[in-house]
């Protein structure tokens, strides 16, 4: 076991601050990674607020961060895929159990006894996982990732999240070439949706309330731009979507977007509204639409999503920020004033 330095929120009403935090020695199985980057999910908001207590209590202290780019400094005997030098990626996951049907699937994300890169029972020390807001992190061989060379790691640290966030599903329901796409918002997760539609071939219609965005919605890849207020847009696409990307955290009417899909399309929630959203089932039943969601990637996915990245030139759109300004980030990230993701510089750390 060794110290590392970190950032931790020592309640929910605590603001992060530098902290000492124990990482365990590599075993033979483990990766060893100095971090250089770590973006800024809103989970790591929620969790560090203890906003979601009632399916997922904080334990404090809390070092957050799901999104981790880093460079391998140690590998343990056993590791074969990795060597000191090499640039890797940690997501939301750093270990399961292995032999559940939902592994044995490759989708580790749904296994019954996952842990989570932070504020998850860490088997190995005891207490909960730490994240990437630290200045090294451990985990174990499958659960690490190979990043693209030519891929800018400040901007690919949030494919490990937002990235997978919204490939996954356009990949598992089938988003094609020459499809009609739409993504509801344009943030973090939203203009990932974009990138990614665009890059499938699709026809992409993004969906905002903010008449400001459209000049940025068609930068990123979008073909045309919605201002959802205006209801005679609106009226112009319904029944005519294959597929629907909803990423809106905050309440709003997903009827209006159910009933844009053509017969037999699919919207998809990837946000986590705070109320119930209300479904009028006579908008799915006439046409045999259907309502899905979809949580992050097993990891063969998320290597895969990082690949197409790199093949594409594909990353986030990022404000890289220093490790000493998270809470001014945070308070920002509440009123979405980023384009489109921070990422922290961890190398800051150091003088923290």
């Amino acid at each position: 076991m060794y110290n590392e330095k970190a950032y931790a929120a020592a309640s929910e009403t605590s603001p992060l601050a530098p902290a000492t935090i124990p990482r365990r020695d590599p075993t033979e199985h483990d990766v060893q990674i100095e971090i250089l980057f770590c973006g800024i999910c809103h989970s790591d908001v929620h969790q560090v607020r203890n906003e979601w207590r009632d399916i997922m209590p904080t334990v404090y202290p809390i070092v957050p961060g799901h999104e981790i780019v880093g460079r391998v400094t140690r590998v343990g005997s056993a590791v074969t895929k990795f060597k000191p030098g090499d640039l890797a990626a940690v997501g939301c996951l750093v270990d399961s159990d292995g032999t559940c049907p939902e592994c044995k699937a490759g989708l580790e994300q749904f296994c019954p006894n996952l842990t989570l890169t932070f504020n998850s029972p860490d088997k190995y020390l005891g207490g909960v996982t730490y994240g990437g807001y630290s200045g090294s992190i451990v985990v174990k061989e499958h659960f690490v990732l190979r990043v693209p060379a030519n891929l800018h790691p400040a901007g690919a640290a949030p494919l490990l999240c937002a990235g997978i966030t919204t490939y996954s599903p356009m990949r598992h329901w089938g988003v094609t070439r020459d499809q009609k796409v739409g993504v509801v918002g344009l943030g973090g997760l939203g203009h990932m949706g974009v990138k990614f539609a665009h890059a499938f071939g699709a026809h992409v219609v993004v969906f905002t309330t903010s008449p400001g965005k459209k000049e940025d919605a068609r930068r990123l890849g979008a073909d045309e731009v919605v201002i959802s207020r205006n209801t005679d847009e609106m009226q112009k696409h319904v029944g005519s979507f294959d597929f629907i990307l909803d990423t809106v955290s905050a309440e709003h009417d997903v009827n209006a977007y159910i009933n844009l899909l053509r017969r037999d399309g699919t919207i998809t929630l990837v946000g986590v509204p705070p109320k119930p959203l209300g479904v009028l089932s006579f908008g799915l039943i006439a046409k045999r639409r259907t309502l899905t969601g979809s949580n992050i990637g097993g990891i063969a996915e998320t290597q895969e999503m990082l690949d197409f990245c790199g093949t594409h030139d594909i990353t986030a759109d990022v404000e890289v920020i220093r490790i000493q300004q998270v809470n001014e980030a945070y308070e920002r990230l509440l009123k979405s004033d980023v384009k489109y993701r921070f990422s922290i510089e961890m190398a800051s750390l150091k003088s923290a």
